[in-house]
């Protein structure tokens, strides 16, 4: 600020905050309270909770994101390999989750840009929209018509007739 401004007008502020004016010396029964439950309950708790921790930190497993390794199809099994069938089985019922995610998300987004874009969602959600198609045929080509008991042998039952079916024709 400059040397000659108005005293009036911008006053100094205090140059010292004023003392609290401190009736008794023992603390607030609520500070008394807080550091009482802070070292009976959530120090011990706190300090116990760190101690597993780095216990199991050696061999966290992270199960949102489990990487199963592929295993070979049922036409690739022997015959009478009944381990082979099942880690098919499996694979499949985890392929068919993943497509079934796959068309749900497509299908989130196409009704997001319809509804974002209103009257000319023909217009400005065609890619949505033509994701959303191209997945629910491909789904509904491979998963159509299983029934309630889809397994991976109906699968590839299903497969098997559309490839002789194409060949006929």
């Amino acid at each position: 600020m400059p040397d000659d401004f108005d005293k009036d007008v911008y006053p100094v502020p205090p140059r010292r905050t004023p003392a609290d004016n401190k009736q008794t010396s023992l603390p607030s029964p609520a500070v008394i309270a807080s550091k009482l439950f802070y070292y009976s309950v959530d120090l011990p708790v706190t300090k116990f909770r760190e101690c597993i921790d780095s216990i199991q930190s050696g061999n966290k497993s992270v199960y949102y994101h489990q990487r199963f390794r592929r295993v070979p199809d049922l036409t690739e099994c022997e015959e009478g390999d009944y381990v082979c069938y099942y880690e098919a089985e499996m694979q499949w019922r985890r392929d068919y989750k993943v497509d079934q995610e796959i068309v749900r998300i497509l299908q989130e987004r196409m009704r997001a840009c319809t509804q974002r874009e209103g009257d000319s969602y023909h217009q400005n959600c065609s890619k949505e929209l033509q994701n959303y198609n191209d997945a629910t045929k491909a789904f509904l080509s491979r998963y159509g018509d299983l029934g309630a008991y889809a397994s991976g042998r109906k699968c590839l039952m299903k497969q098997k007739e559309r490839m002789m079916d194409a060949q006929k024709a």
